[in-house]
């Protein structure tokens, strides 16, 4: 019985705010009231309003701003319908004033409507300022008016936005926010701009932070699930979030092309970089991927998150040429990605030979099957260590580079691609800060000066993939790092953003073969490519005959470090 009383309201409305549009033209124009014109004019927006909107069913207090667009449309639709019947009888002006009158006076009772249903009953005790008036920003302000915060301002830098307000709400610059808030704080910051640099959102947090008790962020733009609730999406800011770079170059229809429907072979694959490449060539979408890795546990990682029936386990080290060769030949791979090295300074430095073996025969063995089986592009992932190196880890990674470089490979592009430290990879700095944190610190750091450059490891792939599908043979590329970071300033933030601020910072001193700056470039002949946040080297001549020769004493030698300063002149071991 309720619904149906609804629906007959629903109706009478109609009726009754046509009678009152017309009444007060008919006055206006000074007519006599023709009820006849009335009653048939309802009735063609009684018809058109059920046929096309379905009027007599709608939830007033759901409305949106869809609804009052359609049921204008609807309206004015059925004005065509039955303006033709009246013209010469009523003067167009006169149809007109109507329509718009009556338009008005039923959007103006929705809309009432709908506020007074949905006037909020939750005491607005806490103050929220919302960092963004775009679509996030908006979104989120219409995602808590009924939470228990008050929206006191939008901020955003757009100076055409400031001054103007959004609901009654002020938007304002970051300046003016600082101003206003130098006598108290507020309880909750949120900074909706997910398309800002990480550089940018830096900036907001350390100048902000003084002023709120609770900061909070929306995930970069390609992060953001459209289908979910931005509130349900925030959340607070970790040091990856104030680092991560999000390249404005990633071309990822050229990396789609590159691997789509290809056997994509990756050596490391249950590694921190491996197991990242393995997840984008699932992304773009590629026809089979074989994981090499001599780490059972994880291989068995990363096969059981991927669930893919298109991943195929190999368990084996790369150094085994012969078990190697066969799955080469078994699966034919079309691009091979060869991650697997070890990489841990201090470690290398304590096992040079296991370092030099790994990296470097374990590199040549995989670069010849690649050449051997006619792989189309093989890309061997490298170091900024490999500059310059001051380390025997640095050092082998370089001989693989020059190696890469300089082999002769007519049907294999073969490249390398150079890039520093990535965010949270096994054995950084960011995981073991995150653990001395836990424990209550201290957090300790080798040096007061020393700094490195950091990458988010979904970011370093892709654009790892990109070098890939743009490289010739022969070429060294570089990742753009941005500015580097002190690791001293990144303990510093990342116990701030723990909220424990009496963990004490310990400098213990450099480690063996530890540089206090790292670099990426050589020399100056290193040049840009077509992206911005690529850059490839300038190729080291070394002939191959000799090079393959000076490798092969450097496994048989006793001095090791020497045979490695004689392939690497510009190796200095700080031991």
């Amino acid at each position: 019985m309720h619904s149906i009383d609804k629906r007959i309201l629903n109706l009478l409305v109609i009726v009754v705010l046509t009678c009152m549009s017309f009444v007060w033209t008919f006055w206006i124009f000074h007519l006599p009231i023709q009820w006849f014109t009335i009653a048939s004019v309802a009735s063609v927006r009684i018809i058109a309003s059920i046929a096309i909107f379905k009027d007599f069913s709608l939830s007033w207090s759901k409305v949106t701003q869809k609804t009052f667009l359609m049921k204008s449309l609807v309206y004015m639709a059925a004005f065509c319908v039955y303006a033709p019947f009246y013209y010469g009888k009523l003067r167009l002006s006169f149809m007109l004033s109507e329509l718009f009158l009556y338009l008005f006076l039923i959007n103006f009772l929705m809309y009432t409507y709908y506020m007074l249903a949905n006037r909020s009953h939750v005491t607005k005790e806490k103050k929220l300022v919302i960092y963004g008036a775009g679509k996030a920003g908006l979104k989120l302000a219409e995602e808590f008016r009924d939470s228990v915060y008050k929206i006191r301002y939008f901020v955003d830098d757009n100076k055409k936005l400031q001054k103007r307000s959004i609901d009654a709400v002020r938007i304002i610059s970051k300046d003016i926010l600082k101003q206003k808030m130098q006598t108290s704080t507020y309880d909750l910051l949120l900074i909706a701009i997910p398309s800002a640099s990480a550089k940018k959102r830096n900036a907001i947090y350390e100048e902000l932070k003084p002023f709120f008790n609770e900061i909070k962020i929306l995930p970069a733009l390609e992060d953001i699930l459209s289908d979910t609730f931005l509130s349900n999406q925030l959340k607070n800011i970790t040091v990856e979030d104030l680092l991560a770079r999000h390249p404005q170059d990633l071309d990822k229809a050229k990396i789609s092309a590159f691997i789509h429907d290809k056997v994509v072979l990756i050596t490391g694959a249950g590694g921190s970089i491996g197991s990242e490449i393995v997840r984008q060539c699932l992304k773009y979408n590629a026809k089979k991927l074989i994981l090499v890795d001599h780490s059972e546990f994880n291989l068995y990682q990363i096969m059981e998150e991927s669930q893919s029936d298109k991943l195929v386990p190999i368990m084996q080290s790369v150094l085994n040429e012969e078990l190697f060769k066969n799955v080469f030949a078994q699966y034919r791979p079309n691009i091979v990605v060869h991650a697997a090295a070890y990489k841990h300074v201090p470690l290398v430095e304590a096992n040079p030979k296991e370092g030099i073996l790994n990296n470097i025969l374990g590199t040549k063995i995989c670069i010849d099957l690649a050449i051997q089986y006619a792989v189309g592009t093989f890309i061997l992932i490298s170091t900024d260590k490999a500059v310059r190196p001051t380390n025997v880890m640095g050092a082998t990674k370089r001989v693989c580079e020059l190696y890469a470089q300089n082999v002769s490979s007519p049907k294999t592009q073969i490249v390398a691609v150079r890039f520093g430290n990535v965010l949270g990879s096994s054995g950084s700095v960011i995981p073991k800060f995150k653990a001395q944190i836990e424990k209550g610190g201290p957090i300790t750091v080798t040096h007061p000066d020393i700094t490195r450059y950091f990458m988010l490891i979904p970011e370093a792939c892709e654009l790892v993939l990109q070098t890939g599908a743009i490289g010739k043979s022969g070429e060294l590329f570089i990742l753009d790092m941005g500015e580097p970071v002190k690791i001293v300033d990144l303990a510093q933030k990342m116990i701030e953003l723990s909220g424990k601020n009496d963990i004490a910072i310990e400098f213990i001193g450099l480690r063996a073969g530890e540089k206090l700056y790292e670099e990426l470039l050589m020399n100056e002949s290193d040049k840009k490519t077509q992206y911005a946040s690529i850059m490839v080297a300038h190729k080291t001549e070394y002939p191959v005959e000799k090079l393959v020769a000076d490798i092969e004493e450097l496994f048989t030698c006793r001095d090791k470090l020497a045979q490695l300063k004689k392939i690497v002149p510009e190796f200095h071991h700080h031991p």
